[in-house]
């Protein structure tokens, strides 16, 4: 069994605003189409990605579509409602539900949601743009995510930030 995790939290790419499209349905605008391979460039220089956890939102999955092809070995991506619309709470329950055995792990979603759930995490507070990456490393396992019910607890420490441009 493994003894560290590794928690890569990612804002899903710049996205546009199509009239008459609903949230959901939105598409990445061409900057986002440019910048998410630069994100999975740069997690692939960090961390082997075992599983990406991804809100069902169509500028999410682009962007997790865009960040797997540069991952190698590609990662399975799995969508999940409740990235999308269960708040800092629904995040949580999705990481806790993870097995031990993965290590590495990354979430494409929204903010506000991603920025409260890397200051819950990780005990400090991180700005998201569009693109944006925060790592968290600890030897918590993945059930132990947000359920100490002190708004506080960080389950890690966050390591590293980034935001891709292409």
């Amino acid at each position: 069994m493994r003894t560290g995790h590794t928690l890569a939290i990612l804002r899903h790419a710049k996205s546009a605003w199509p009239e008459g499209i609903a949230d959901q349905l939105r598409p990445l605008a061409a900057r986002g189409q440019r910048d998410a391979p630069m994100a999975g460039r740069w997690l692939a220089g960090r961390t082997p990605v075992q599983l990406l956890l991804c809100s069902p939102a169509r500028r999410a999955r682009e962007t997790a579509e865009l960040v797997v092809a540069e991952l190698d070995p590609a990662p399975d991506i799995t969508c999940d409602e409740r990235i999308y619309a269960g708040g800092v709470d629904g995040a949580c329950a999705v990481l806790r539900e993870l097995p031990a055995s993965l290590g590495a792990v990354a979430l494409i979603g929204h903010n506000p949601t991603l920025e409260e759930l890397v200051d819950l995490l990780g005990g400090r507070s991180s700005r998201l743009k569009t693109s944006s990456i925060a790592v968290l490393e600890s030897r918590s396992p993945w059930a132990d995510i947000g359920s100490s019910g002190s708004a506080k607890h960080a389950w890690g420490r966050l390591t590293a930030e980034h935001t891709a441009r292409g």
